[in-house]
């Protein structure tokens, strides 16, 4: 009788995947390897994905699951611009708190899996949170842009752009290369090349906390 799948294990099989292939690389994705990391047997991970491809498509599904979880936590307030550069902020954490997964879910880790457009469509509802968060900010009257979709792509590849310079670290805790101040900065004049007052823009950004 086949065994049945477990959703736990399968989550915990993602996370050791993930870890292994960002610490070790695509060779250290072994079945025998990866059971050992959870405890469980060889046949589990059959169980639960049946390939590498499949494996690294469950990581890049997870990972995109949790930053949408993430994002979404965001409040809203009556400070719209604050919200947005918000979002940056919790985009920033989950990067930080989740490399492994992060660097998977953007990156070509593993030869064999070549993401499809199915694939790329899971970061879809993370996207939607930010596209989102501008409208808000256009329905307010703080931003004069019109389309809020290519506005959040514009907020997107510099959040992605940042982070993953910190991560590789390019952007540390040292002048001039501090992370922090250098996301604050691009927030900032993003936001006014969007249409917002300067001052508004100013006191919302420093109200907001990485």
């Amino acid at each position: 009788m086949p065994r049945r799948a477990d959703p736990q294990v399968r989550v915990a099989l993602t996370e050791a995947a993930a870890r292994l292939l960002n610490e070790e690389g695509p060779a250290a994705l072994s079945t025998r390897r990866l059971a050992a990391e959870v405890g469980t047997s060889t046949t589990a991970v059959y169980t639960h994905f049946g390939s590498k491809p499949e494996m690294v498509r469950a990581m890049v599904a997870e990972g995109f699951d949790r930053l949408a979880r993430r994002t979404k936590r965001v409040a809203k307030t009556d400070d719209t611009v604050r919200d947005l550069v918000n979002l940056g902020w919790a985009y920033r954490r989950y990067a930080l708190s989740d490399p492994h997964l992060y660097r998977i879910m953007f990156g070509r880790a593993v030869p064999e899996f070549q993401p499809t457009p199915s694939d790329r469509q899971q970061g879809l509802p993370a996207i939607e949170i930010l596209v989102d968060g501008v409208q808000r900010a256009i329905d307010d009257g703080r931003l004069t842009v019109t389309d809020p979709w290519p506005a959040a792509i514009t907020l997107w590849t510099a959040m992605h752009g940042i982070v993953s310079l910190e991560l590789d670290g390019y952007l540390t805790m040292d002048p001039p290369f501090e992370a922090v101040p250098t996301m604050r900065r691009t927030m900032h004049d993003l936001i006014i090349g969007m249409g917002d007052e300067p001052a508004r823009t100013s006191a919302s950004v420093a109200a907001t906390r990485p």
